[in-house]
This record gives C-alpha cells, sequence and structure tokens, in this order.
C-alpha cells in the first residue's frame, strides 16, 4: 500500500498541476488529503479499479473546496482562486475524470528542475514534489534547520510560480539540456545521501533509496535514453555496497576493507545486466561509464582481482569525455595501481592549483596512500591528520585520524 501511494503519488500532483496551476496548493491537496484517505479507506474497503482516478478525484474535490474558503476568507494571497475564476475552477474539477490515466511524473520532473532554481533548490523541490518526503526528512538529510529547508522549499515554489512555465515536456529544443539537469539533480540526491557532507552519519539512506526511486521511474519513462539506464545501473551498483561501508559503532569502512559477501548481489546483477545492455546502443555518456567503472569494482571477488588496467582505461574515456577534476582525482587512483604511486602522485600534484579541490579533503585522503605505499609513514600521517580537519563528516574525521595513528604509534595528537 506505501509502496503503491508514493509511485501514485507525483503521478496525481502532475495531473492537478496541469489543470489548476499552483502546486503548493495541489500538493496539500494531493499528499494530505487525498493520500490519507487512500491510506485509511483502501485497507478497508479495497482498491478501487483505477487508484489513480480515484485519488485525483478526492484530491480534486478537495482542492475546489479549499479554494471556496479561502476565497470567503480572503487570507492567502498566493492560492489558486486569485488565478482562476471559481466557476472555471468547478468546470475543471468537474471534467477531472476525463483525463485521470495520464500520468505527468516526467514533467513534474522537470518542472522541479526548472533552470532558474539553484542545485539545492532543485533537488529540495523535487524530493518533496515528486518523491514525497517530509520537509522535515529532507532538512535532516541535508543537515539543515527544518525551517531553513521549508524556506528553501516555499522560495523554490514561488519562482516556479512566477516563471507561469506550463507543466509540460519541454520542446525538443532545450529538452536534452533540461534532461541533463533533471539526471544531475538525481545524481546529487544520491551522493548526498550516500556519503553525508557532514553530520554524525556516514549516510542519509533516505536520499539514495529515494534517488533509486525516482531514477526508476524515470528510465520507465524514458527507456531507450542510455544515459537515464547508466544512471539507474551507477546507482545500483554504487548502492549495493552500503550495508559494508559501515562497521561497528558506524565506523568508516573503505572499499578495499570491505566484507563482499555482505554486498546486496541482487543489486550488483541488475545493475551489470542494465549496463551490458546500454553500452552497446548508441553514444556512451559520463553515467554509463562510470557504471562500468562500478561494475567492474563489483564483479572482482576480492580486492586483488580488481581488474586495475580496465578501469583506468574506462577512467581515460571519461576524463576525454567529461573532464573534471574530480574525474582526475579517480583516475590518479587507477594510475597509482596500475603505474605505481610516485606516478599517481604526481597526477595528483596538477590538481593542487584547482581552486575546486586544492583545500578539499578528498585530495589529501588520495594523496596518503600512495604516500603510505612508498613508505614515507610521516608524510602519509600529516596527510591524513589534515584531511581530517577539513572534512565535516564525523565518521571519515575518526577513519582518517585512526590511519594516521597507525602509521605512527607513538605520537599524541
Amino acid at each position: 500500500m506505501e509502496d503503491l501511494l508514493r509511485e501514485l503519488a507525483p503521478q496525481v500532483l502532475g495531473a492537478l498541476v496541469r489543470r489548476y496551476g499552483a502546486s503548493d496548493t495541489c500538493e496539500d491537496a494531493v499528499v494530505q488529503e487525498a493520500m490519507l484517505a487512500a491510506a485509511l479507506q483502501w485497507p478497508a474497503e479495497g482498491l478501487p479499479d483505477n487508484p489513480r482516478k480515484w485519488l485525483v478525484a478526492v484530491a480534486s474535490r478537495r482542492l475546489v473546496d479549499q479554494v471556496r474558503s479561502e476565497q470567503a476568507r480572503r487570507r492567502r494571497e498566493d492560492r489558486i482562486a486569485l488565478a482562476t475564476p471559481q466557476a472555471e475552477l468547478l468546470s475543471r474539477a468537474a471534467d477531472a475524470e476525463a483525463d485521470a490515466d495520464r500520468d505527468d511524473s516526467l514533467a513534474l520532473l522537470f518542472l522541479c528542475c526548472h533552470p532558474a532554481l539553484s542545485e539545492s533548490s532543485q533537488s529540495a523541490l523535487t524530493l518533496r514534489a515528486v518523491g514525497g518526503l517530509t520537509t522535515a526528512q529532507i532538512a535532516a538529510a541535508f543537515l539543515v534547520p527544518e525551517t531553513t529547508m521549508a524556506q528553501r522549499i516555499s522560495r523554490a515554489k514561488q519562482t516556479v510560480r512566477n516563471s507561469a512555465t506550463p507543466l509540460r515536456l519541454p520542446q525538443t529544443a532545450d529538452q536534452a539540456e533540461r534532461l541533463e539537469s533533471v539526471l544531475h539533480v538525481l545524481y546529487l540526491v544520491f551522493n548526498e545521501g550516500y556519503t553525508a557532507t557532514g553530520g554524525a552519519d556516514l549516510t542519509a539512506p533516505a536520499l539514495p533509496t529515494e534517488a533509486i526511486r525516482l531514477t526508476r521511474l524515470l528510465h520507465r519513462l524514458l527507456p531507450d535514453h542510455a544515459e537515464t539506464a547508466g544512471l539507474l545501473a551507477l546507482m545500483l551498483l554504487t548502492d549495493a555496497r552500503r550495508p559494508a561501508r559501515t562497521g561497528p559503532e558506524g565506523a568508516l569502512v573503505p572499499l578495499a576493507e570491505q566484507d563482499r559477501t555482505r554486498w546486496d548481489r541482487r543489486l550488483v546483477t541488475e545493475g551489470v545486466d542494465l549496463i551490458i545492455r546500454t553500452l552497446p546502443e548508441g553514444q556512451v555518456g559520463p553515467y554509463q561509464l562510470q557504471a562500468a567503472i562500478a561494475a567492474v569494482h563489483d564483479e572482482a571477488e576480492h580486492v586483488d582481482a580488481t581488474d586495475w588496467p580496465q578501469i583506468l582505461a574506462l577512467y581515460d574515456l571519461l576524463e576525454h569525455l567529461a573532464p573534471s577534476p574530480v574525474v582526475t582525482l579517480n583516475r590518479a587512483v587507477a594510475v597509482a595501481m596500475v603505474h605505481g604511486p610516485t606516478t599517481g602522485l604526481d597526477l595528483l600534484a596538477t590538481l593542487d592549483s584547482d581552486r575546486r579541490t586544492a583545500h578539499h579533503h578528498r585530495l589529501l585522503t588520495v594523496r596518503a596512500h600512495p604516500l603510505e605505499q612508498l613508505g614515507d609513514h610521516d608524510a602519509a600521517a600529516h596527510t591524513y591528520r589534515e584531511a581530517a580537519r577539513r572534512t565535516s563528516s564525523t565518521p571519515e574525521r575518526r577513519h582518517l585520524t585512526t590511519r594516521a595513528a597507525r602509521l605512527t604509534p607513538g605520537r599524541q595528537d
């Protein structure tokens, strides 16, 4: 029941937004009234023949009642009654069943990723409107106060409303660019949950779970889009390792030290099958290449069986296709494994002048390992400690501090 309601929520919301406009009013109508009514009635009375049409009808009736009440009180200014005459609204509600089976989920995703919004606002609005997460859940995942997140979502809705953008798929001319934004937002949501940027926990499980669900939805709506399939495969192959990423009391366990029997092999199989079907079709994109790299890691039975030359070859392609300091950083790990730690350090040195990575703890974390391999334990320990100082994640800080302590057991920090 819960899974069905979560799947239907964006579809019903999309139908109401398309008919009536103001997404905030419609969201309240769907989430607070129609979904609650379904949760109470369906277990006792059974599923209706058309659950989505049932929800649309209930939400539409609630919406009309709400508008009538608000028009009478005149207390709120940003409701759809100000833009839509009551008679027209009632007429639309009367015709609500005509297109209740139309799925506007994809259009709603595009709307939430409106180009006028910042990436953080796009992510928050997507999780609230399409994902159905509460404001409190989103705030907790992104480590901000609930009031701050509520204001962010409210401003995002206001921006979309002021843009007067209709709920429809973008025209062919800009559809590819908008779809790229949607994929990027889902990618950011997944990454923030898989490795939280700060706080006491390594992960925020609600975010990767929801990112995967939404990407599955997008893939179902666009089954022939290779990069959507690539992103879904990447998420599945990465999330498969999540059970082994933490030890007792939430301690971070790096990839090389994870118990691979704890990896979710069902997700690995699904991800590998998906990328095998996707790579031979059409132009290869960054998400597909990242998924292929993740597949090589996941298919190795133990760390020593990892095919590092293949991983390096894939990173070479990725850097050519979508160069970035993050790609170079990850490629340096593969270079060190294939050509030796000194070569890896030389590549990392090229990032020292890049302001995007020069002061990031991740660069220091990656640099410390080849220093350790070369036997320069003092330099490696110093680098681990400096990386620990710069991260805001408690599990990462503890892990890095522990690594430094193992290299200099007599040191008193």
